[in-house]
């Protein structure tokens, strides 16, 4: 047993060594060698070896142990994780100051706190009494996953604080860029996959199932947030027993031996903050971090609590991204990429180059007329931008640099992938082309991805990899294959182990009963959507019988069909081909009627008009449509006066926008559940 000397220097020992972990680590201020830290963290292992009873989950010597997990758990947060808001201008921000005012009542100017919104992973840190009991992801804001065995590897978050209180603190976990660098070096040297930038290799690294590997990476934090506060002490905040502003928050997470990042700022009014941005777009690619835009905080907490959260946001915070970055690149060539309807959609390969931290190789290049607009040619240098998770795009060309080698690009009289003679035509009244040919392997192979997919039938474990090998085994060629596939085809498969197999089959099983909406969806009728697919099924009273029947004056008299979808619908049922692959696929499904189906659930919205817009946190988008459905309510894609609500879930588009002009009710997410309970 240890003596009471033995577990003194023990203490001491985790002391000292979290004093200099602090110095090193958080205030970049080391005050010892390394070699007289190793010597330190030596002594207290070998004391732990002998005295195993010592040994504390806030150990200096924790930080790296145990086996490597088999799986990630998934915990429930205490305090809902939010997202922000966007703001991309000056327009922008200094809408949001008005909106603030306005809510608050209040003319004068506002003071916010400006930090610097690091492109990394959020982490959510649990404390009692000081010490860290969990970790966790952000997950979907009310779910994570228990990561607290890789986030001890990271020498900047402390286990044990240096105040006994009981937090939740908020922050983002980051990989310097000379970190990133060094990983891919050593990853290209014993060949494998590099990672695309330094926030995705973080991601990926505190997805490790082995802390070992995590702890190599030298991953970093930023400690942002403090969610929850409860104190053991009688005054804990720097000016009194509360913390009256962000900036005191910040202060006092300092405090607490957290590494906040420096660089925040305590503005006066919202053009000091527009400035604080201008001034950080312009030398953000100096620092070892990613940064993406600027978080703005209202600075004072009693606005906070009264300025309080939409139903996906704070009112009081918002965060101001850079504008959109730019870069130059050479398309190296121009192809036709055909749809599973036959569309054909001219796409720019591109020399690979890093924009808005990710490395892109393509852009959509939409139609020919775009083409013709941008004169836009293979081997041109052009200005490829990208915002955020937006698709890529081309905004110009350098025509100065061209050398007289660039080519025109000829929009071609035949596809070989049209299948057949390959011959395209003209959609009438668009500036596209499609297959004359409807049934090129190309479009059968991107018809059966759609089949399968969430919006019809929503087949899990049947993706597109899976779905070429089942065609380039010869083991489906129509929808109907997909439910007539037996264990022993599929295990005969190269990779296909039993479990994988029976995952599948389960799956296939679970989606032979239908709606007709999504059956209507998975048959690739060209100009019929979702929606479409939903008043079709409605209007036909869930009868796909009723639906084959239709013609096309009853068509168009349906609200929201008109006579374009009408024609489509009928020049599909018009085709023998068609018809056969309906009749062998309805052998093998059940198509589910009103009263088993998704509307069984009373009137309680009948005749309400709703439009979605923005990620609802709780459930899926298609999800809070069957919803509204089961509870006799209609989904419109587009905002009008007939609207009855928008429920506006976290990044709002227009739609909200026109919601307001039009005095449209807008529910938040919470405000809809409660609706539909």
């Amino acid at each position: 047993m240890a003596t009471n000397k033995i577990k003194q220097r023990v203490e001491n020992l985790h002391k000292i060594i979290e004093k200099h972990n602090h110095l090193y680590y958080v205030l970049d201020k080391p005050e010892i060698e390394d070699s007289a830290y190793d010597s330190l963290i030596k002594e207290l292992i070998e004391l732990e070896e002998k005295y195993p009873e010592l040994i504390t989950s806030d150990s200096p010597t924790q930080r790296v142990g145990g086996e490597p997990l088999k799986e990630f758990k998934k915990v429930e947060h205490k305090i809902s994780q939010w997202s922000f808001n966007d703001a991309f201008s000056e327009e922008d921000m200094l809408d949001f100051d008005k909106r603030v005012k306005r809510f608050l009542k209040n003319e004068k100017n506002i003071e916010y706190t400006c930090e610097l919104k690091i492109d990394g992973l959020k982490i959510v840190l649990e404390y009692k009494k000081g010490v860290l009991v969990q970790a966790a992801t952000r997950g979907d804001g009310i779910t994570g996953e228990d990561v607290t065995n890789n986030i001890k590897t990271i020498n900047s978050v402390p286990l044990k604080l240096l105040k006994p209180v009981d937090i939740i603190v908020e922050g983002e976990v980051w990989l310097g860029k000379s970190s990133f660098n060094k990983l891919n070096k050593e990853r290209g040297k014993i060949g494998e996959a590099l990672f695309a930038n330094p926030r995705n290799a973080a991601a990926g690294t505190i997805r490790q199932l082995d802390p070992k590997i995590v702890a190599e990476r030298k991953l970093d934090s930023f400690i942002y947030d403090v969610a929850f506060l409860r104190s053991h002490l009688r005054k804990f905040g720097p000016k009194g027993e509360t913390l009256g502003t962000q900036k005191e928050e910040l202060e006092f997470l300092q405090e607490l031996g957290f590494k906040v990042n420096k660089n925040f700022k305590l503005c006066q009014n919202i053009e000091e903050v527009i400035d604080f941005w201008k001034k950080w777009g312009g030398k953000k690619d100096k620092e070892d971090y990613l940064i993406d835009g600027v978080v703005v905080k209202v600075n004072e907490t009693k606005y906070q609590e009264t300025l309080g959260y939409t139903g996906k946001a704070p009112r009081f915070a918002i965060a101001f991204k850079f504008k959109a970055e730019q870069v130059t690149t050479i398309v190296e060539d121009i192809v036709l990429q055909i749809g599973r309807t036959g569309v054909l959609t001219p796409v720019a390969h591109l020399r690979p180059v890093l924009v808005a931290g990710s490395t892109v190789s393509r852009a959509t290049l939409h139609n020919e007329d775009e083409i013709k607009r941008l004169d836009v040619r293979i081997g041109d240098t052009v200005i490829l931008q990208k915002a955020g998770d937006v698709i890529p795009d081309i905004v110009s060309v350098l025509k100065d640099l061209r050398i007289g080698k660039e080519k025109v690009f000829v929009w071609p009289k035949f596809v070989s992938d049209c299948g057949e003679r390959g011959e395209i035509e003209r959609i009438e009244g668009q500036a596209a082309w499609k297959c004359k040919n409807k049934n090129s392997f190309i479009q059968k192979k991107r018809r059966l991805y759609h089949f399968v997919s969430k919006s019809a039938f929503d087949i899990e474990n049947l993706g597109p990899k899976i779905i070429d090998a089942l065609l380039n085994a010869n083991l489906i060629s129509t929808y109907d294959d997909i439910f007539t596939l037996k264990k022993g085809d599929l295990l005969a498969l190269p990779r296909f182990a039993e479990k994988s197999v029976d995952n599948l089959l389960t799956s296939v099983e679970k989606a032979k009963n239908v709606t007709l909406s999504r059956l209507i969806i998975s048959l690739s009728i060209p100009n019929v959507g979702e929606e479409t697919a939903y008043l079709l099924a409605q209007n036909f009273q869930f009868s796909i019988f009723n639906f084959q029947k239709a013609k096309k004056e009853e068509l168009e008299k349906i609200e929201g069909v008109g006579p374009i979808v009408a024609q489509s619908i009928i020049d599909w049922f018009d085709d023998k081909k068609n018809i056969k692959i309906l009749d062998n696929l309805l052998k093998q499904i059940k198509v589910l009627n009103y009263e088993s189906g998704i509307m069984n659930y009373g009137k309680k919205l009948e005749s309400k008009t709703f439009v979605l817009t923005g990620t609802l946190s709780n459930m899926s988008r298609d999800e809070a449509k069957g919803k509204i459905r089961a509870l006799g309510g209609n989904i419109s894609s587009s905002v009008s006066k007939e609207t009855d609500f928008v429920v506006a879930g976290q990044n709002p588009g227009s739609k909200y926008e026109n919601a307001q002009k039009l005095g449209v009710k807008i529910l938040n997410e919470k405000e809809f559940e409660e609706m539909i309970k």
